[in-house]
């Protein structure tokens, strides 16, 4: 028994000394037996490679796109109602359907003006006969020249009253004052009407009117006639207008220019009302650098890439330009033909061998 404990603590010391004597005799070891060994190291180190995506650069043209929100608005749009008090006689127009500029739409009773016109018209056909005879005998100096020019007087009076009782008759009739579609009627024949009552609401939707706004600092770049594209909720199809019309001053609360374009609704396929999303397209940038964002490293000081070349990850400075939703342009710190990685961003350092798994190539 007591051998045994001796041969183990023989063993035990012998494998402490071997353990703290192992790397003096690590050089020795490996020069004599590189020529196995050696090319383990290797083999882990290729082993160790991070798989990435890489990006091409090739040249592209770059557009600034500014995104908004609208709505679709009538072109005119107005309440219908008489200018004068009284009661409803006729209606001549059916709800939803389209009327003409200057269609009578509804009447208001009118019998006492038309019975005062009747009568003024017969005392200017009788003041009139008068002023004949009256000149007549002005030529032969048979009357007074006051005489004359009161019954002249007279003629003209009885002319101004006709005419104001004319414009008064025209109140009671309600016109359309542009082509339209009118609405809803709020009132029936016989009813009492005034000017503060609505009778129905016409509205006017070819051509069709697009308000949205842009922030501020874009406002130097649009101007009238700009080209814009709208889309509608439901609706697949992309729509052109232009801007007719901007707000001369910035809304201090939001910091926005609110801007109107006009849409020509020929087929009147949109009614308003409707929501919008708007597409403006900017700055134009022909042959330009441009990444995916993704590849982009933001830093204290400022951005970097990492590029792909012989093998290993190389970290670039970049200057940046102009982004889009999917791509930024970079002005300096790569050229055409580089290959900026795109995956794996996290686990990028300086030199890191990098195995490719696909190139996507800019186009």
């Amino acid at each position: 028994m007591k051998k045994f404990k001796t041969t183990v603590i023989i063993v035990i010391i012998a494998l402490a000394v071997g353990v703290i004597l192992y790397p003096k005799f690590k050089p020795a070891l490996a020069a004599k037996f590189g020529s196995k060994n050696a090319q383990v190291p290797m083999q882990r180190q290729g082993q160790q490679r991070l798989s990435a995506t890489g990006f091409r650069i090739n040249p592209v043209s770059l557009s600034e796109i500014i995104r908004s929100t609208g709505t679709l608005l009538p072109d005119e749009e107005v309440d219908l109602s008489f200018e004068t008090s009284g009661k409803i006689v006729d209606i001549n127009f059916t709800e939803g359907t389209r009327v003409n500029k200057g269609d009578l739409l509804a009447k208001i009773n009118d019998l006492p003006l038309q019975a005062q016109l009747q009568k003024l018209e017969a005392s200017l056909t009788l003041s009139e006969a008068m002023e004949f005879r009256q000149r007549s005998l002005l030529g032969r100096d048979a009357v007074s020249q006051e005489s004359y020019d009161q019954i002249v007087t007279e003629v003209e009076r009885i002319k101004a009253d006709i005419n104001l009782l004319k414009a008064q008759i025209a109140m009671t009739e309600l016109r359309a004052p542009f082509d339209g579609v009118i609405g809803l009627r709020y009132l029936s024949e016989g009813a009492y009407t005034n000017p503060s009552t609505r009778i129905a609401k016409l509205i006017k939707t070819k051509p069709l009117k697009i308000e949205f706004s842009i922030p501020e600092r874009y406002a130097s770049e649009i101007r009238i006639g700009y080209p814009i594209t709208f889309a509608v909720d439901g609706d697949s199809r992309t729509y052109n207008a232009s801007v007719y019309a901007i707000d001369p001053k910035i809304d201090i609360n939001t910091r926005t220019i609110v801007l109107r374009a006009m849409y020509a609704n020929d087929n009147e396929e949109l009614r308003s009302g409707r929501y919008t999303g708007i597409s403006l397209e900017l700055s134009k940038i022909n042959n330009a650098i441009a990444i995916p964002t993704e590849a982009l490293i933001p830093e204290m000081g400022g951005e970097k890439v990492f590029v792909y070349r012989n093998g290993i990850a190389q970290a670039e400075n970049v200057a940046i330009g102009l982004r889009t939703e999917s791509r930024i342009q970079v002005i300096d710190g790569l050229k055409f033909g580089d290959t900026v990685l795109t995956t794996g961003i996290l686990q990028l350092r300086q030199n890191l061998p990098i195995a490719l798994d696909s190139v996507i190539v800019n186009n």
